[in-house]
């Protein structure tokens, strides 16, 4: 807490600005209603302890622009601005603005310095100024809030606390500034040292017994996991790691010991621990209660709702930090994992009521929690309303372990079950075995011999089959020998349709093979430097040189160089020319080759060009064959 001291001396004004100010402090409160209810004054003695101020015994004042000196408020103060709280503990409704409260208290005796304290209960103030009256008429400005760092407090305690210094008996104005960006309940107790020593003690012990008893639930479920590999065991200690991280956040526990430096996570830590607490039992209660297979309508509402929070949290964190004080909306997710234990119960699966009773108990707390902060329980009760979150937190983690040892119970009831069925069937699988076993064996046997039989009736006939094959395969050979050389008699003396010339040259690997073999008959010569070793080209029966590399088609220095049209076709259109000695018309050509007349036409020109310099050459010179205009280029 950051401790700045500024005197306010009455005796050190002007005298006449005083009398000023107590004339016109006079007539406006002569000017007030007088309907106008008293602020009621609390009696503190010798004996008090403790007392928490509540109802009428706080007034307040907003101050929208947060501007106002302590100077202003005591002259607005004077006026009757103060309005009386009407609440058990009044709250920074708008969090904007600037909060004044006044208490006014009346000692019956004196208080010796360093003997008592003013404490405020929220954790969350971000910037609190307390005003302590002294017997001297001065006011001593104390100053600190969640916004410091840690060790500038006072006392190292989670609470904000104020020394009251030495003051005669009387009546004191007590004034407190506070402004937060968080809603907070102001709560204002008046406590002796050796109280808040006791009560210190107390509460810190209660805390670590259940922080502590968070970090074994921790360490045990982790255990459970690691031997298991249930994730639902995974994602309980997420959500109790997350729930103890939003109460230190709330508590002020995590600021004192977890981050004391770094005041500004402050801001943003309850809420982040507020929706890994929400998506986390959302996802603990979709794994552990099976809703995936139970409900997949509430299996796709729960998956929503983690979208929707997840968006809504994303917005808080980047753009609107102050919607981070919205509590409420996490109530829909916690709820919704309530009511999804509920359907789920409902449906059959066991292990769903404690979850179902651990979460009543967590909801019964935060009811009891909100009734204790509206003031509709007081007395001793008080300190049990205030720390029904914790319990309910507490039987909320034991109930939970109960329904995941349920469900794992469960699983290994299941799991015996489906191992007794599974030798069950496996007995009656081996009986069926040996039985069928039995039966194809015997049945094996019987074909054994009708098949040794039938082996020896069919290898006979193999081998009057393998006979009458080798005659056969004489014949074929003979056969095909006669029908090439019927082929090539036809080809040369008569003319054939282009399917009876296909069934030579069926195709371009054919006639390529036929090309190389009539171009390179008596051997192969390279054209540019008449070496004769070659090794196969790149292209389809080219060859390449082996001395200078020059790779040479079949088609070169042919009448089909340059051919564009199939090649079995060109084939055909040489071969008609031939027979017909040029009468052909390019129409016929056409109809027989299945191609455009222009393009028959073309080459047909071409082949009775050649055939005509042919017969001028050498008239005597009778060709046989149609092969024979090929290489005449």
């Amino acid at each position: 807490m950051i401790h700045s001291t500024k005197t306010l001396s009455f005796h050190n004004r002007n005298l006449l600005k005083y009398l000023t100010k107590c004339c016109l402090t006079t007539i406006l409160s002569c000017c007030l209603p007088t309907s106008l209810k008293a602020q009621k004054q609390v009696y503190i003695h010798p004996t008090t302890a403790e007392y928490i101020f509540t109802n009428n015994e706080i007034n307040w004042l907003e101050d929208a622009a947060g501007t106002k000196s302590f100077k202003e408020i005591q002259v607005l103060d004077a006026a009757g601005k103060f309005q009386s709280n009407t609440s058990y503990y009044p709250k920074n409704v708008h969090q904007p603005s600037v909060y004044w409260f006044k208490v006014n208290v009346m000692l019956s005796d004196s208080l010796q310095e360093h003997q008592s304290i003013i404490e405020f209960f929220d954790q969350t103030i971000d910037d609190i100024t307390v005003y302590l009256p002294n017997k001297n008429g001065e006011y001593t400005v104390l100053h600190s809030g969640a916004k410091e760092n840690f060790q500038d407090r006072l006392y190292r305690h989670k609470n904000f606390e104020f020394l009251i210094p030495s003051m005669s008996k009387g009546s004191y104005l007590y004034y407190v500034r506070i402004k937060s960006l968080n809603e907070i309940n102001f709560i204002m107790v008046y406590r002796t040292l050796e109280r808040f020593i006791n009560y210190a003690l107390v509460e810190y012990i209660s805390y670590g017994l259940f922080y502590g008893m968070i970090l074994v639930f921790c360490f045990y479920n982790l255990l459970m996991l690691l031997a298991t590999g249930l994730r639902h065991y995974l994602y309980y200690v997420l959500y109790i790691v997350s729930v103890g991280i939003y109460e230190m956040s709330t508590d002020g526990i995590a600021f004192q010991f977890l981050w004391p430096e770094t005041p500004g996570l402050n801001v943003y830590m309850y809420g982040i621990s507020l929706y890994c607490m929400s998506i986390f039992a959302l996802i603990f209660a979709r794994s552990l209660l099976r809703i995936k297979r139970l409900s997949p309508t509430l299996y796709k509402l729960i998956n929503w709702i983690i979208v929707l929070r997840t968006l809504y949290f994303i917005v808080c964190l980047l753009v609107k930090k102050e919607w981070f004080i919205y509590k409420f909306i996490d109530f829909i997710p916690l709820f919704t994992a309530f009511i999804s234990g509920i359907i789920i119960w409902y449906k059959g699966f066991k292990p769903a009521r404690f979850f179902v009773l651990g979460n009543a108990l967590l909801f019964i707390g935060a009811i009891i929690k909100l009734i204790t902060v509206l003031g509709w329980i007081t007395g001793p009760l008080v300190v049990a309303g205030h720390y029904s979150m914790v319990f309910g937190f507490t039987m909320e983690m034991i109930l939970l372990s109960f329904s995941i040892g349920d469900q794992v119970r469960l699983f290994r009831k299941e799991k015996k079950q489906a191992q007794d069925d599974a030798y069950f069937h496996m007995q009656h699988h081996l009986k069926l075995q040996a039985s069928v076993n039995q039966q194809l064996e015997e049945q094996v046997a019987a074909r054994t011999k009708q098949l040794e039989a039938q082996s020896l009736e069919i290898y006979q006939q193999a081998q009057e089959i393998e006979r009458m094959n080798k005659l056969l395969e004489k014949d074929n050979a003979e056969l095909k020998t006669n029908i090439e050389k019927m082929t090539d008699a036809r080809i040369k003396s008569a003319e054939l349709t282009f399917e009876e010339f296909s069934q030579k040259y069926p195709d371009q690997e054919n006639c390529y093979r036929f090309l190389a073999d009539l171009k390179w008959n008596n051997g192969f010569s390279c054209e540019k430097c008449n070496y004769n070793n070659f090794s196969k080209g790149r292209r389809p029966f080219s060859r390449r040189c082996n001395k200078c590399a020059y790779e040479e088609s079949p088609m070169h220095n042919t009448i089909f160089e340059n051919n564009r049209i199939p090649i079995n076709k060109a084939f055909y259109i040489v071969y008609l020319v031939f027979t017909t000695k040029g009468n052909i018309s390019s129409y016929q050509i056409a109809e027989k080759t299945g191609m455009r007349q222009g393009t028959c036409w073309a080459y047909a020109v071409r082949i009775k060009n050649l055939l005509d310099t042919v017969e001028n050459s050498s008239k005597r010179n009778k060709k046989n064959s149609w092969v024979d205009l090929i290489m005449k280029v």
